[in-house]
């Protein structure tokens, strides 16, 4: 018998090929000729009926299915990773001598693919440390006060801090460093590396074009837009992400084995996603993801699959909105998703007055993808009744809830630490 090891290996093998397939290679039907399945589908049901009930069985057969069922009917096909190269800049000494910052660039794709820029701040410390992957919204340079950190070059985001004509100026600077925390998670023993979405697809909200960011590098002569099952700005973020850990895996500072991914909103989606399709990430906080990342589909609560893909057409495939009015051919549903990530711990975490994301609905994508985590050997969701405000629920598939809004605040940052600790300590 194969050890679980061995397993993961050829899973992430599986993984990788599934991620390159054209979309004629993955003979699959079309919305329209799917079935109807208006419960939540079975995570331990192959499309052909065949009952999983092995960990080799999912591993190799069903995890490599469920994989390239999300990419072809809602985020789109990942291009095959290419090789990275990188270079270090401005290393300084932060926070009293206790970390060592520095920024790494970091170059993939077709010649031309605008590069990545990496803030990389690590504890120091004898041994190497567990590191959070992250993608912001604001640039790197609004995560710390440092006049060093590079602005962004790319495409701003006309909310952030210090924004003009979609332009980064020193006005942003630090402005959003009460969202990461640095100092507090040097402080806790980790470590984190950061970019700005920006950087690898600009956020406009314009499908229509697709000139500037990683896309256009990656298509074929004489395309101007993805093809119906290429991937959206969600698979491209995601993309980039497996970039960052290909550099992490590297860092003598960071435990290679210890690496957790965290984005909030559009960027948890994200965040769930890249963690779905890469086994170096070891846990994953999707920060109030809702919709599209982990909210139920077929709930139809708060924000639909209609109005997701009305209002941000860019995030997903061009196969997604054939749902629109017809969630419940869905051959999968979020719950999936977490069940891809499976045995790694996976905290969702939500705010009270942020009814349009669907905490509780979230809290059941857990219940449906616990008997996956079982199967595995983990838990998984170890909670039969929705917690109170301020309660954390730290078992491999975790769960918190609080007072408040759409946001990512210290206190949240907190709580990550927490559920880290747990399960990295």
């Amino acid at each position: 018998m194969p050890s679980f090891r061995v397993l993961c290996a050829v899973a992430m093998a599986a993984a990788i090929l599934a991620a390159s397939l054209p979309a004629d290679a993955a003979d699959l039907p079309s919305a329209s000729d799917l079935p109807v399945v208006t419960s939540f589908p079975d995570p331990l049901t192959m499309m052909d009926g065949t009952k999983v009930t092995s960990k080799e069985d999912w591993m190799t057969k069903r995890r490599p299915e469920l994989q390239r069922l999300f990419q072809h009917y809602m985020y789109g096909y990942l291009p095959e990773a290419t090789p990275i190269r990188t270079e270090t800049h401005r290393v300084k000494q932060l926070f009293g001598g206790k970390a060592t910052k520095k920024e790494v660039t970091i170059h993939y794709g077709p010649k031309g693919t605008p590069p990545i820029d990496l803030l990389v701040v690590t504890p120091n410390q004898k041994k190497p440390a567990p590191a959070f992957v992250a993608i912001n919204f604001c640039g790197n340079h609004t995560a710390l006060d440092d006049p060093s950190v590079a602005l962004t070059r790319s495409w701003y985001r006309g909310s952030c801090p210090g924004c003009e004509g979609e332009k980064a100026t020193e006005a942003g600077r630090g402005g959003q460093k009460e969202v990461w925390n640095v100092e507090m998670i040097i402080d806790r023993g980790y470590g984190i590396a950061m970019f700005y979405y920006g950087d690898v697809d600009p956020d406009k909200n314009r499908p229509e074009d697709w000139t500037d960011g990683v896309h256009p590098h990656f298509m074929k002569a004489g395309q101007t837009t993805p093809g119906k099952h290429e991937w959206g700005a969600i698979a491209a973020w995601a993309y980039g992400i497996h970039r960052a850990v290909d550099y992490m895996v590297t860092d003598p500072a960071i435990d290679a084995k210890r690496i957790a991914c965290v984005g909030h909103s559009r960027l948890g989606k994200t965040t769930l996603f890249a963690t779905a399709l890469d086994d170096r990430i070891a846990l994953a906080i999707p920060h109030q993801a809702g919709c599209g990342g982990t909210a139920p589909n077929r709930e139809n609560f708060g924000e639909s699959v209609e109005r997701i893909n009305t209002s941000f057409p860019h995030w997903f495939n061009d196969t997604f909105p054939d749902f629109n009015n017809q969630v419940e051919r869905l051959p999968f549903d979020q719950h999936c998703l977490f069940a891809l990530c499976a045995p790694r711990p996976v905290l969702t975490s939500n705010a009270e007055e942020d009814g349009w994301a669907d905490p509780k609905g979230q809290f059941k994508t857990l219940q449906l993808a616990t008997p996956v985590y079982k199967l595995l050997g983990s838990e998984g969701l170890k909670a039969d009744t929705y917690p109170a405000n301020g309660e954390l629920i730290s078992s491999p598939l975790g769960y918190y809830i609080r007072e408040g809004k759409h946001s990512m605040t210290t206190g949240d940052w907190k709580v990550f630490l927490d559920f880290a600790d747990t399960h990295f300590q």
